[in-house]
């Protein structure tokens, strides 16, 4: 993926990136039932990873992971790349203010191409923002098994106000 043109924006606050870690990880339970882990906020990207577990399997022959997971870690992933750079739009307020933007995000449209069959140890996914406006953001987002291979991409457009 390549990474955004944003305007310089200094790292977040540590508060900021837990908050975000701990709604993400913790407060969405279906992140939680699908052991989603943040790995890195940036203003312009951010970064998760699943391990594989047999709940997560949907094709039990092959033991491939579900679609469904697939598509719910990028759609979250996609929500937290627009909040991140929410954040990074309002980094003249408190980090406490910032969250309380979040309110209003959600989903509009997702669009996940499954290019290669989901098997591996591990999952890293990747989101980044390409253009966030007033009232929508647009997002990409990659789903990479343990090894690197894209194994998913996907697109998504989320209600920011």
């Amino acid at each position: 993926m390549t990474s955004t043109p944003h305007t310089a924006v200094q790292s977040f606050e540590p508060e900021f990136v837990e908050a975000l870690r701990l709604l993400f990880e913790e407060q969405i339970v279906f992140n939680r039932v699908m052991g989603l882990k943040v790995t890195d906020i940036q203003p312009s990207r951010v970064s998760a990873r699943i391990d594989m577990k047999p709940e997560l399997i949907g094709h039990f022959v092959h033991g491939r992971m579900h679609g469904g997971v697939i598509s719910a870690s990028l759609d979250a992933l996609g929500g937290l790349a627009c909040m991140a750079a929410l954040g990074a739009r309002h980094m003249d307020e408190p980090p406490e203010q910032r969250t309380m933007r979040f309110d209003k995000l959600g989903t509009i449209d997702l669009r996940i191409d499954y290019l290669r069959p989901a098997v591996s140890e591990h999952f890293v996914m990747h989101a980044e923002v390409l253009r966030l406006g007033s009232r929508v953001g647009s997002t990409r987002m990659e789903f990479h098994g343990a090894n690197g291979l894209l194994l998913a991409a996907g697109s998504g457009a989320y209600i920011v106000s």
